[in-house]
């Protein structure tokens, strides 16, 4: 037997199982930074619950707190469940949808105000892409553009436009922080073993059957499952979305 070569082979070996111990215990590390990172700003006892009920927080905690006040809009093209759906004269490549650029190239002089949507991708699925107007940087969760793809080519597309109106009556103010409207609504209307997977800022309301709505400040929480919630911003008050609670059981 080759000693010198066997013994090689072995320090080798030993040196290569060093490397594989080292990264995982890196990404262990890794793993447990992030989540203190996420879960910073909760209170101890929700942390506590947290552990309890088996609830991870896979997402970071938005720290901006900005004045903002309810919205009223108004309807351009008859509300949602009226909407029809466009086919585009020339598909094209659906890559496009992850360069806004690109998008606005391929797309802007088919689509009307594309520039004012912005792309969701916890929203969209394996048949449509989920953009979302903005107004001053905050999506209106309400307010949707879909964009049909197939065999990697957007064919088609459904529009909600509406028209932001005056502020009337409402007046601006400060939104509670993200920690502080996720802390009562994990402790009280998550199930044991949810995945917060997503926590965003933007406006949201019940829909009436009239040309004119009013959304409010809303953060919502996408879960791990699909489930989608909204907490009042100024409130706290939690409703669950029905339709992707529908889509859900269904």
């Amino acid at each position: 037997m080759d000693w010198g070569r066997a013994k090689n082979v072995l320090i080798l070996t030993f040196l290569l199982l060093n490397i594989l111990l080292g990264y995982q215990l890196w990404g262990d590390i890794r793993e447990q930074l992030n989540a203190n990172k996420n879960t910073a700003e909760l209170p101890p006892e929700t942390l506590t619950i947290m552990k309890q009920k088996r609830i991870e927080l896979d997402a970071t905690l938005p720290l901006d707190t900005p004045k903002l006040r309810d919205l009223t809009y108004q309807l351009q093209n008859g509300g949602s469940d009226r909407q029809d759906t466009v086919q585009l004269k020339m598909p094209v490549d659906s890559r496009i949808i992850f360069t806004e650029k690109d998008l606005l190239n391929q797309l802007g002089g088919q689509i009307p105000d594309l520039a004012q949507y912005r792309f969701d991708l916890l929203m969209s699925t394996d048949q449509v892409f989920v953009l979302y107007k903005m107004v001053d940087n905050h999506p209106m969760f309400d307010v949707r553009l879909e964009l049909y793809y197939s065999n990697q080519k957007i064919t088609a597309y459904k529009q909600m436009r509406v028209e932001v109106l005056g502020s009337g009556e409402a007046k601006e103010q400060t939104v509670l922080p993200a920690s502080k409207a996720v802390a009562p609504f994990i402790e009280r209307n998550l199930p044991n073993g949810s995945i917060i997977r997503d926590i965003q800022l933007g406006y949201h309301g019940q829909t009436f059957d009239t040309d004119t709505q009013v959304s409010a400040p809303y953060w919502r929480v996408v879960l791990e499952d699909g489930l989608v919630y909204y907490i009042h911003a100024i409130s706290g008050e939690v409703a669950q979305d029905k339709e992707h609670a529908a889509e859900k059981s269904s």
